[in-house]
């Protein structure tokens, strides 16, 4: 018996050994058109992601940005002739207080007054971005009163030595001097140069001297998107009953509310207003992209995670306008964007922090839709899971 045995393995091992090459020649090309898919699909993938980050920047372009304005109709014309084409959506107002108001309830980003004495009304919490343009304008109209000025006071000038010359063959003549200024109509060109009205630029609604260039307001945005993401990876990961990820769900926006808040007002100084309610907009919006990631895991299972991450991350957050206002992006794509998680939670902040007398519901709803939506998918996935285990036993 032990030498059959052994005579099985010798004749056995021949031949296994002798099939080994066969098996491999036809396997290699396989394996070098799988390596070559697979490396086609990750390049594929990364060009993707840089497309998703980098358009909204590269294509952003100030447009239709909604502008107050006070003064008659050449005036408020005069400033729109000026300004680049299509730049800006004047709305016109009759005092500057109420201008002031549609600034602070973030109807525009901006006002003109064009009184006696003109001036620029600019939000820096608003967006940094625009009040810098609106500066800008109001540079250019001042170059523009200063040119006017002298060019009047060198036409004072020019009339003023007419009429010097006039009063001088006048008096070579015996004749008397005329009446009246020599600069002609009573003008006096230095008191004219000295009345040259000055453009002021006022910013209605200043940064905090914490964040005073919005810096740290306008990248708020990416770690509250990562750590909804990351909170949703360890808990569908970490936690397998799904009812159980639900609780996970809460209480991770609660505990992690609590601490981003923590850190972004209490230490970084980047929020203002209550301390609670920023917490609480910081716990909803994590909330909702753990809940997202928890419905679609326990509906289809880790494949879930990227449905997720793609949604919030490569979709939402391009979109979201944090860090320019949602009308440079081309198209609505700036105002699809206040309708995922990461622009609703961004404009939240911001307006929680700096603009008290905006409307906020729209946010707060969209932001709890989106938790509605990833707690109806976790009872949807126990379902489906329970009835199918039944089955199974059944």
């Amino acid at each position: 018996m032990p030498t059959q045995i052994l005579s099985r393995e010798d004749k056995a091992a021949p031949s296994a050994v002798s099939e080994t090459p066969e098996q491999a020649a036809p396997a290699a090309p396989l394996q070098f058109g799988r390596a070559l898919l697979v490396a086609v699909l990750a390049a594929a993938v990364v060009s993707l992601v840089m497309l998703a980050f980098s358009w909204p920047t590269v294509t952003s372009d100030p447009k239709d940005l909604p502008i107050a304005a006070v003064g008659d109709e050449a005036q408020i014309d005069q400033i729109a002739g000026n300004a680049p084409d299509g730049m800006l959506d004047l709305t016109t107002v009759d005092t500057r207080a109420e201008a002031v108001r549609l600034i602070e309830e973030r109807e525009v980003y901006g006002a003109f007054v064009l009184e006696d004495e003109p001036e620029i009304l600019i939000a820096k919490a608003a967006s940094p971005a625009v009040a810098q343009q609106l500066s800008t304008i109001g540079t250019q109209m001042q170059h523009s009163i200063d040119q006017q000025a002298i060019s009047g006071l060198q036409e004072g000038s020019k009339k003023l030595q007419e009429q010097m010359q006039r009063a001088l063959e006048a008096a070579a003549a015996g004749q008397a001097p005329s009446q009246g200024s020599p600069a002609g109509d009573g003008a006096d060109p230095v008191a004219s140069a000295q009345e040259v009205p000055q453009v002021t630029i006022t910013d209605v609604v200043p940064l905090s001297d914490d964040d005073p260039s919005g810096a740290g307001l306008a990248i708020a945005g990416l770690p509250l998107t990562l750590g909804g993401i990351i909170g949703g990876v360890l808990t569908s990961m970490g936690i397998r009953s799904r009812r159980m990820r639900l609780v996970g769900t809460l209480v991770y926006g609660v505990v992690g509310g609590l601490a981003l808040a923590l850190i972004m007002q209490t230490w970084f100084g980047i929020l203002q207003a209550d301390f609670a309610i920023n917490a609480l907009a910081i716990g909803l919006s994590i909330a909702a992209t753990v809940g997202l990631i928890n419905g679609f895991v326990s509906l289809i299972g880790p494949a879930g995670i990227a449905v997720g991450a793609v949604l919030t991350m490569f979709i939402g957050n391009p979109i979201a306008s944090l860090n320019q206002p949602k009308e440079f992006l081309a198209g609505s794509w700036g105002e699809i964007g206040q309708f995922f998680v990461p622009g609703a939670a961004g404009t939240l902040l911001r307006d929680l922090s700096y603009f008290p007398d905006a409307p906020l519901a729209l946010q707060w709803w969209v932001l709890s839709a989106w938790l509605a939506v990833g707690i109806a998918l976790i009872l949807v996935g126990h379902v489906i899971a329970h009835r199918k285990a039944h089955a199974a036993a059944h």
